[in-house]
Order: C-alpha cells, then sequence, then structure tokens
C-alpha cells in the first residue's frame, strides 16, 4: 500500500487523542485523590497483537508494565473469542502486573466482526486489601501480606458485569464504595476508548488502517535506531543504590547496569543487581524493563511517536532472583522508588555516552504515605495517599526544576485543601525548602518542607521514600542535592526520624514533618551569573551563606543587591584554588559507606 505522509501524522495523532481522552474519561469519572488529584493512572492503544500504538503522557513507568499484562491477557483470553463488550482485568505482579494497587483493565475493539486493537487503562486503587490501609506497606515478607491477587479474569463478559469478581473485591478493600467506583471510572474510560478506535477503523477501513498502524511502529523503530547511532559505540556502567529494603533499614541495596552501545542497538543489562530482598522494594521484570525504555526516550528524540516501536532496539537482560526480576512470592507493594533508582542508573551510565544530553540526578523519591482509620467527625473510614515530590536535576543548560516528580513516576502533589477538606488532617507548613538543591553554574531544583498535623487519634500511617542517606549526585562540578529528612514531632514531647520507611500511628497534635530532597547542580559554581544567585536568594531558594561559600557572590549592606567589586575578587580567589577539570559525577553524603569507590561509576 502507498502511504501518503499526512495521512499518517493524521492518524498518529488521532491514536494519541484517543490515548489522552481514555486518561481524561478515567481522571474526571474517578472517586479518589490519589487519581482525581495525583493522576496516578495511564492509559494506552494496543493493535490486535497486542503492541502498544499509542500512550497517554502520564507514568513512563508504566511504558513497560502494559506489554507482559496484555501478553498475559491475550493468553488467558484469545483474540479470536472476543465478544464485544467484554472487559479484562488483572493485577497479579507475578503473572504481568505491577503491584497490586494497580489494577489493569483492558477492552477488545471490534470492528466487522474481529478485534482490530484493545483499549487499556491502568489506575492505583487507594486500598485493595493488605495488612495496613492503602496496601502499601513497608515490611511485608511477601505478596499474600500486600492484598487482593487477581488472576487474569473477565470483568465484563458481553457487556454483564462479573458480579462474583466484583464482589469478591468488595469484600477484601478497606474502602469498598471508592474502590467499586474507581473501577467504574476504569470501565468507562476504556469504553470511551473502544468507541473512538472503533471510528478510526470505520475511517479508513479495516486493511488501511492496520497498515498504517504497523507502519507507525516501524517508523518508530526506525527513527529511534537512527538516534541511537549517534550515541558513541561503548560499554557504560553506573551503580546507585536503595537506602534499605524496608526490613534491615541499614542495609544499603545496589542497583547496576551495563549499558553496550552497538551501532543501531542498545543492551541494558542490570547484572550485578543486588539479589531480591525481603522487603518490598523488589519491583517485576517491567519495572527495570521501563527504566531502561524510558531513560533511552530522553536520550534519543522527543518527537518519535511513542509506540512499542521505540523499544524494539533495546534488549533489557534482568537476571531471576534478583531485585529488579523477583521470584515469586517476593513481596513488591512499594516498587516504585526501586524503578526510580534504576531510571537513575541507567541515566548515569549514559552521562558518559552523551553528557549533553544527561541532567543531574533529580530528588530520587517521592514522599508517600497512606493515611487510614475511621473519621470520628462521620464515623466512616477513610484512606488518603499524600505525595509530594523533591526537585528535579539540573540540565546541561538550564536550572533544575522546584518540587516536581521527575522520571518514571510523573505523578501530581495532593493539594493542601484536597486533605483539609475532607481528611482528619491539617496541612501546617508547605514551602520550599532553602538550600537543598545542588550549587552549580545551573542549580538543582529544590525541594520543599511539608508538615501534616493529626486533628484525631488513631490514625495510620504507611510512610515511604527514599534518599535519606545516598545523595542524588551532581555533574561536572555540580554539588550533589540535599538528602531527605522525615521526622515524626510527637505531641507529647520529642521527635522521632524516620529511616525512609515506616508504619506508625498519629494521635491529635502529631505531625508529620517532610524534607524533600533536591536535584544535583551542574557545571561549577563560580560559573554561575551573579544575578541568577541573587534572584536564587531573593525567591527563598538558597541562603546568602550558601551564595558566598559556594557562588562566591557577596551582597552589599542591604542584602538584597550584589557588591560586585567584592564578588569579583572573592571569585577570582576562589579560582586559583581550583585544579583541573571537575570529575564527573559529585556523589555526595552517603557513597562512600555504601561500597568501595570501584563500584560507583
Amino acid at each position: 500500500m502507498a502511504f501518503d505522509p499526512i495521512t499518517l501524522e493524521v492518524v498518529r495523532n488521532r491514536l494519541d487523542s484517543i490515548a489522552g481522552e481514555i486518561q481524561a474519561t478515567l481522571l474526571r469519572s474517578s472517586y479518589s485523590v490519589i487519581l482525581k488529584e495525583g493522576e496516578d493512572c495511564s492509559a494506552a492503544l494496543f493493535n490486535a497483537s497486542g503492541e502498544i500504538v499509542a500512550q497517554s503522557t502520564a507514568l513512563p513507568q508504566h511504558m513497560a508494565a502494559f506489554i507482559p499484562a496484555m501478553r498475559r491477557l491475550l493468553e488467558a483470553f484469545p483474540a479470536s473469542q472476543a465478544r464485544d463488550g467484554d472487559i479484562y482485568t488483572m493485577n497479579d505482579p507475578h503473572d504481568g502486573g505491577t503491584h497490586l494497587p494497580d489494577l489493569i483493565i483492558a477492552m477488545p475493539v471490534l470492528f466487522d466482526g474481529r478485534v482490530v486493537g484493545f483499549s487499556v487503562c491502568l489506575a492505583h486503587q487507594e486500598d485493595f486489601g493488605g495488612k495496613v490501609a492503602g496496601s502499601m506497606s513497608t515490611d511485608a515478607t511477601e505478596i499474600f501480606q500486600e492484598g487482593l491477587i487477581v488472576p487474569p479474569l473477565k470483568l465484563y463478559d458481553a457487556g454483564e458485569p462479573n458480579h462474583t469478581l466484583l464482589d469478591l473485591i468488595r469484600r477484601n478493600v478497606r474502602l469498598p464504595s471508592l474502590v467499586i467506583g474507581d473501577i467504574s471510572a476504569q470501565v468507562a474510560a476504556v469504553t470511551v476508548g473502544r468507541d473512538r478506535l472503533r471510528g478510526l477503523f470505520e475511517t479508513y477501513g479495516h486493511d488501511r488502517a492496520t497498515v498504517y498502524l504497523d507502519h507507525l511502529m516501524d517508523y518508530a523503530e526506525r527513527l529511534t535506531r537512527a538516534r541511537i547511532t549517534e550515541i558513541p559505540d561503548g560499554v557504560y556502567r553506573f551503580t546507585d543504590y536503595m537506602d534499605n529494603d524496608g526490613i534491615d533499614l541499614d542495609r544499603r541495596v545496589p542497583i547496576s547496569a551495563t549499558i553496550t552501545v552497538a551501532g543501531d542497538g542498545v543492551t541494558v543489562d542490570f547484572t550485578g543487581t543486588s539479589p531480591q530482598v525481603a522487603g518490598p522494594i523488589n519491583a517485576p521484570w517491567s519495572g527495570g524493563a521501563g527504566a531502561a525504555y524510558f531513560a533511552l526516550r530522553c536520550v534519543t528524540d522527543p518527537n518519535i511517536p511513542n509506540n512499542q516501536g521505540c523499544y524494539r532496539p533495546i534488549k533489557v537482560i534482568i537476571p531471576e532472583g534478583t531485585l529488579l526480576n523477583p521470584r515469586h512470592p517476593a513481596p513488591v507493594a512499594i516498587r516504585a522508588h526501586t524503578l526510580k533508582r534504576a531510571a537513575d542508573v541507567v541515566l548515569g551510565a549514559l552521562v558518559q555516552a552523551v553528557p549533553d544530553r544527561v541532567p543531574a540526578a533529580p530528588a530520587g523519591s517521592i514522599s508517600c504515605v497512606s493515611f487510614g482509620g475511621v473519621d470520628r467527625r462521620t464515623n466512616t473510614r477513610f484512606g488518603l495517599s499524600d505525595i509530594v515530590a523533591g526537585g528535579g536535576g539540573a540540565r546541561p543548560t538550564k536550572d533544575g526544576l522546584e518540587l516536581v516528580d521527575t522520571d518514571v513516576s510523573n505523578c501530581m502533589n495532593i493539594p493542601a485543601e484536597a486533605i483539609e477538606m475532607g481528611y482528619p488532617l491539617r496541612v501546617l507548613r508547605y514551602r520550599l525548602r532553602r538550600d537543598s538543591g545542588g550549587h552549580g553554574r545551573f542549580r538543582g531544583g529544590a525541594g520543599v518542607e511539608r508538615v501534616l498535623q493529626a486533628t484525631q487519634d488513631g490514625i495510620s500511617c504507611s510512610y515511604r521514600s527514599e534518599r535519606h542517606f545516598i545523595a542524588p549526585w551532581g555533574l561536572f562540578g555540580g554539588g550533589p542535592g540535599e538528602v531527605w529528612r522525615t521526622d515524626i514531632e510527637w505531641a507529647a514531647g520529642g521527635s522521632e526520624p524516620i529511616r525512609s520507611k515506616r508504619a506508625f500511628t498519629l494521635n491529635v497534635g502529631d505531625e508529620l514533618r517532610m524534607l524533600t530532597g533536591g536535584g544535583g547542580g551542574h557545571g561549577r559554581p563560580l560559573d554561575r551569573d551573579p544575578a541568577a544567585v541573587l534572584d536564587d536568594i531573593l525567591d527563598g531558594k538558597i541562603s546568602s551563606a550558601r551564595a558566598l561559600e559556594d557562588h562566591g557572590v557577596v551582597l552589599d549592606s542591604s542584602g538584597r543587591s550584589i557588591d560586585q567589586a567584592s564578588t569579583d575578587t572573592l571569585r577570582a580567589r576562589k579560582r586559583t584554588e581550583i585544579s583541573g577539570e571537575p570529575e564527573t559525577y559529585s556523589r555526595g553524603v552517603g557513597i562512600d559507606e555504601a561500597s568501595p569507590a570501584e563500584d560507583i561509576g
């Protein structure tokens, strides 16, 4: 068939719009804060063979997660047996899923009596059973403690709901109305996607539409391979560390990657990564693959069509029985933090190959806490997942962004208004954390201080984050970002630090204080424009003391203007104290105690 490039672009954008509409329908129809505010969900369109042809702009960690899930669903429900109105679902991390709160729903799209594609979405449920509210236990030692496991099943059969499955879910979750409401939002979303994809086939006909979908994936593969050829051939290695596994709080857990670039292909090998651990930071194979796909997408071309063709040039190796490919029944509830570190590791290795395309390390975590209990005002059970981000890493030509969930998770912060209106919690402070971004010619993004106070007794909390011990690295003379810090301020007196993961209970007046990390800096700080340093001081992002020490910028007596002569003199003296070129990485605090220097990249 002869291809019309204009039609091809129209089809491409129409597919992207459909995936976006699935996502938007889910967000607008959802009940829980984690979805309608946090936006912890993703959507995609698949062809009849189970390959991604379009994805919403959502969570990159779900890019690879959809692939084994759809493969498993097609094994259980062959496309030849699909009927209009069928909807499939699953969540088993050891059988194609991610972790138990992430419920995957897929709807076959039929045209002229045959399957032409699938409309799919994934949504994080506020609670899916298990030992703690929110189903995100920090000390689980097997998958059975984490919640209800759903194998590949039919949620709808030719338009009729599976009441047995829905009743089973209701009986096993703490917030049945909320969860069933969000599942209904997912059903509405994939139904919209089905109708829109069917409309595309009605416009172009079965054969022409199918050929264009296949061509788009081949096109994405060709463009990706072309950009990979621009990366110098070679072998690049890097290692970074998780704070702990939630069980042994003193054990740093390594993630290692070796990237081999050869011609138009890339191999990402996670051999050397820790064996699977006792706690729930293990991650299914798809998570490590998603981190690799994400990192390579970052250094190729954002204009390439976002479909599975982008992944064909990338081979991912993850040995079985390791942190990123654990054996059943390993717990995986808080694997999102592991995937963020895996992305850091792949990008850290790629710095050696394409230094002009990779930013310094971001804050490397999100501060997640699941609150649960009975609201004494209404005598009803509640559940809330609060999400707070840190700072982005400085880019080769720009500062890092403040308070942004970077890399593979890409969730939104939960607004203070949503918390205070609906839950027995008060937001006491939510402000930038001064001096948290790494210094450099381009400054790392700042983290924040967020303090939540309990307004009643008996609020259960499951807290998890990362980089409390290992700092986000800076690049080419830029300083590392500040590590995270989390404390409980007890109303009865005294405070207690959290070592990145813990379950506890808050009573009236108790406060949870979260100081999120900053991103690493890029380039020598003495090369930063003094006017930019002054702006940072006035904006509350850095202190005058750090401006003086790190950047050699002196303020006049007003504290609001630069003393240019003194600044020039101080900078000239500081430059004489510098010898040679800066090292590639500024690893900062914690790295020496984690591993011998030769292992850290």
